[in-house]
């Protein structure tokens, strides 16, 4: 099992919301499933004959659980939260999880004395303590001590549990349920940790390819700003020598440093834009695995050839078109095309619509934005809205940003 739950922050990640989400479902079947345990065991205790419970047994069981529900509410809800660096809001927390653990533990003696059975006290507690957050391996171990101690206990109530007078399937149920209330709550809290671990994960590996991709940068800027400040000391220091001697020499060698200068920004800028510019087959799988992360059903249709297409101009507007779809999409499927068309680049993206959806953003100044910029390079844009919304551009082969500036 897992160490130490780490919070999810707040737009950590694109997913915390999903995440958060999840925690509160594991949060609501962990609490449901302890109360449906309880409620069995009450329902058997009600079949019991009278002279077999405590007069004042059901204000007893009532009181046991509502401590134990506060306790379980209290601790699941701060399982998802790390030690936080400050000692004093440490110390906090670690008495607010002991004072938690010690309400529902009295919780657990009473209803154990309600019902007269030492196996639902112990799996009382035992619910409180794998709910817990403990270090790596210790709630595994806990969870099998605790399910070996409640079999056997629950050998030692049998002859309470089939007293004459009681229903024998739900005198079964109740132990049976409650034998697997630590599993289910240990394995409930694994599964949770091992998503959060995959987020945390995948986050990571996002940030190491794009710490690579400036190692990677810096080297390149490195190589190629080294070689030619490196010939351009060594062609200043010559027409340094010969600037007395033989001032036309010396003047050549510094028209020669001059143009090895216009080599390095030339070089340079193409650099930058080899690392800025993403090809755009690259583009659109990383447009399609987006939207699919958020729920769609994607359909994605490239033409032969398409890694040739301006990617300085189509790129961001992929990027612009899977936001529109993210925003006011209803979510359930979108389809991605780009193919040539005799001499122009077509892109379409279509995606279906929200039903409370108004005019849509093909009113919005986002359409007319990318209707001035392929515009701009002779392109044209065609918008369809309905049940589906479709934004077709096309763009001249050979379009690129140069052609805007110009």
């Amino acid at each position: 099992m897992t160490g130490t739950a780490v919070p999810v922050a707040d737009g950590a990640s694109p997913f915390a919301g999903g995440i958060r989400a999840s925690w509160w479902y594991t949060v609501a079947g962990l609490v449901f499933f302890h109360l449906v345990v309880l409620g069995n065991w009450l329902l058997w205790l009600r079949q019991m004959p009278a002279s077999a419970v405590l007069p004042a047994a059901p204000a007893l069981a009532a009181a046991g659980v509502l401590l134990q529900l506060g306790a379980g509410v209290l601790l699941v809800r701060d399982y998802p939260r790390a030690a936080p660096e400050d000692d004093d809001a440490d110390r906090h927390r670690k008495r607010r999880v002991a004072a938690a653990t010690a309400a529902g533990g009295a919780g657990a003696v009473l209803v154990g004395v309600a019902t007269g059975s030492w196996m639902l006290a112990v799996g009382a507690v035992a619910f409180l303590l794998t709910v817990r957050a403990w270090p790596h391996g210790i709630r595994f171990r806990l969870t099998v001590v605790l399910t070996v101690v409640l079999a056997g206990l629950w050998v030692v109530d049998a002859p309470r549990l089939s007293t004459a007078g009681t229903d024998d399937e739900l005198a079964r149920l109740a132990p049976t349920m409650l034998l697997l209330l630590p599993a289910l709550s240990a394995f409930s809290l694994w599964w949770w940790d091992l998503l959060r671990e995959l987020d945390r994960a995948r986050q990571t590996a996002g940030a190491v390819s794009a710490m690579q991709e400036r190692l990677r940068l810096a080297s390149e800027v490195h190589d190629l700003q080294g070689h030619h400040l490196q010939v351009v000391a060594l062609q200043l220091e010559l027409a340094e020598r010969l600037i007395d001697r033989d001032p036309a020499a010396a003047a050549e060698q510094i028209r020669t440093a001059r143009a090895s200068v216009d080599e390095a920004r030339a070089g340079t800028r193409d650099l930058a834009t080899r690392f800025r510019g993403v090809p755009l087959p690259d583009e659109l799988a990383n447009a399609a695995d987006l939207l699919r992360a958020a729920g769609h059903d994607v359909q994605v249709t490239l033409g032969p050839g398409a890694e040739d297409a301006p990617a300085d101009v189509l790129g961001p507007l992929v990027r612009e078109s899977v936001t529109n779809v993210l925003k006011h999409g209803a979510g359930t499927r979108a389809r991605i095309s780009l193919r040539r068309e005799a001499d122009r680049w077509r892109y379409v993206i279509a995606n279906d619509r929200h039903p409370a959806a108004g005019a849509g953003p093909g009113q919005g100044s986002g359409i007319a934005a990318i209707r001035d910029r392929i515009g701009a390079l002779g392109g044209t844009v065609h918008v369809r809205s309905g049940d589906e919304f479709e934004l077709a551009v096309e763009v001249p082969v050979g379009a690129g940003v140069a052609g805007v500036r110009a």
